[in-house]
Parts: C-alpha cells; sequence; structure tokens
C-alpha cells in the first residue's frame, strides 16, 4: 500500500513540477497577461468594434502608438475625444506587457505578429484563418470562445469548420 501511496505522490510531483516548468516557459515567451478588471472606457469604446484585447499582450509604446493614430487604426478611424484617449492610455500602460519578450513591440504593433503570438498558433493551418467564421488572426473570440472575458485558455478553445 504504501509503495502505491509512494508512486503516486510521484507522479503528482513530476506532474506539478512539469506544469511549473511550462509555466515559466510560458511566461518567458508569452503576454504577461494579467487578470485585470477592464476600464469600463475601454470596454466600451475598443470591444465595440473587436475583442478587448488585455493589456499584457503589448508593450506601453505600442499601446501609445495605437492610441496616437487612431485616425488611422488598421484601417479604419477609431478617433476618440481626447480626454477618453488619456484615459484608457493611463490604463493600458498600466497594466502592459513590460517584461520578457512581449516588451518589445511586435511589426506594427500587431498583437498578431508578436512572437509569442506566432509561436503559440504555430499549429493553426493557413486555411483556418481564412474560414468565414474566422477571417483573419485577430478575430480571437472565432477560436477563443472567453476572449471577451480576457480568457485564452486552451480549455475553451473550438476551432471554427
Amino acid at each position: 500500500m504504501s509503495v502505491r501511496i509512494a508512486s503516486i505522490a510521484t507522479r503528482a510531483w513530476a506532474a506539478l513540477v512539469s506544469t511549473a516548468l511550462m509555466g515559466a516557459a510560458f511566461a518567458e515567451d508569452g503576454p504577461q497577461v494579467k487578470s485585470v478588471t477592464p476600464l469600463p472606457a475601454y470596454r466600451q469604446e475598443c470591444a465595440a468594434c473587436h475583442v478587448a484585447y488585455p493589456p499584457g499582450m503589448l508593450p506601453a509604446d505600442s499601446w501609445r502608438h495605437i492610441l496616437n493614430n487612431l485616425d488611422r487604426h488598421f484601417g479604419t478611424n477609431a478617433s476618440l475625444d481626447p480626454a477618453s484617449v488619456k484615459q484608457i492610455e493611463v490604463w493600458l500602460t498600466a497594466h502592459a506587457a513590460n517584461a520578457g519578450r512581449t516588451a518589445s513591440a511586435p511589426p506594427e504593433d500587431r498583437i498578431t505578429r508578436s512572437r509569442w503570438f506566432i509561436a503559440t498558433h504555430d499549429e493553426v493551418p493557413a486555411s483556418t484563418w481564412r474560414l468565414p467564421a474566422v477571417k483573419s488572426a485577430s478575430n480571437c473570440a472565432a477560436c477563443h470562445t472567453r476572449a471577451d472575458q480576457g480568457n485564452f485558455d486552451e480549455r475553451y478553445l473550438r476551432i471554427p469548420r
């Protein structure tokens, strides 16, 4: 009986260490996404058109650049009044990525062009991005069923067909 308990304890310990190591690797390579309560103005203004991306998905400089160019927001005029821009900027930059590889700005300040995004989605075939239900890599909610809650856990992943 004690040998069986020792075996179970050993497997549990190995699983715990493995999980910790995977978490450490993700923290280094992936976004430093902390669970933060979304700013109401951010949710109202930004989530009206797309997922309110967690602030930890981009570094502060990227958020500043995006907010200072809302008149040319990825092909759309998303201009806001200066007070709203300032409020959103303060919140986004306070919770932005600030460590690891995520802290460097991806090309064109696009989350989908960041190293961690590309590495995380490397198994997704190009044909998936072209599906009518997906349309683009920036449409997180197409596959991540809890993206609107800032939850990108693979347990809630459903690839459309």
